[in-house]
């Protein structure tokens, strides 16, 4: 074999290719041919440096961000709007209750309708009834406003069913005259949760962890 039968046979083999010879000749050729053994060198060098060229990698790190950013947003925003709903019905529900206790407490005030024995003590819980009916409309309103009232309506709520049970123990009143005032129990939770609710969207909501991305 020639030196450029023999080069051509070496070049193929570095490329993964059948040399067609057999190694060992190859290799007896180069080991003692000075100018084919320096070839292979130099080719070798040449195909190594090829196969080692750094791979241009694109930098994802901004997409990643800010893909990890968009459905932190998204999830924040599913949670607040599920909180406005919450205080939506509960506005609406504190605004049904004050409108109810409106419809009792007015034919009395101005009428007289349904009054007690006492027409005055009547007219006087009647008046105290439709001021805190207009403080659960204000409530309804201003939400932010709620919080305001919620020890007020708990102290009644408490006064109120602390009586009822003194006053059914001793049998000077009847359960079922007494039932109406669960409603002002009723009415203080309303309220205690609509403030609550409030309070959640004065401050950051917490959203769940988003999964890393690999």
């Amino acid at each position: 074999m020639t030196c450029d039968d023999v080069r051509a046979a070496l070049s193929a083999r570095l490329d993964g290719e059948d040399p067609g010879a057999p190694p060992a000749t190859l290799d007896a050729h180069t080991d003692s041919c000075p100018g084919c053994r320096g070839w292979l060198t130099r080719a070798e060098q040449v195909t190594r440096l090829v196969r080692v060229q750094p791979v241009a990698v694109p930098d994802l790190t901004a997409g990643v961000l800010a893909a990890v950013a968009a459905e932190a947003a998204a999830a924040r925003a599913a949670a607040t709007a599920a909180v406005r709903a919450r205080r939506q019905v509960l506005r609406v529900a504190v605004a049904v209750a004050a409108a109810a206790q409106l419809a009792v407490a007015l034919p009395i005030l101005l009428a007289g309708l349904g009054m007690g024995v006492d027409p005055h003590v009547s007219r006087e819980m009647a008046s105290f009834d439709v001021a805190l009916a207009v403080g659960f409309a204000l409530a309804a309103y201003r939400p932010e406003r709620a919080q305001a009232f919620v020890p007020v309506a708990f102290v009644l709520a408490v006064c109120l069913a602390g009586t009822s049970a003194v006053d059914i123990a001793n049998s000077t009143t009847a359960l079922v005259h007494e039932i109406g005032h669960l409603a002002a129990v009723v009415q203080a939770g309303l309220l205690w949760a609509l403030g609550r609710v409030t309070r959640q969207l004065d401050r950051p909501l917490s959203t769940p962890a988003v999964a890393a991305h690999g």
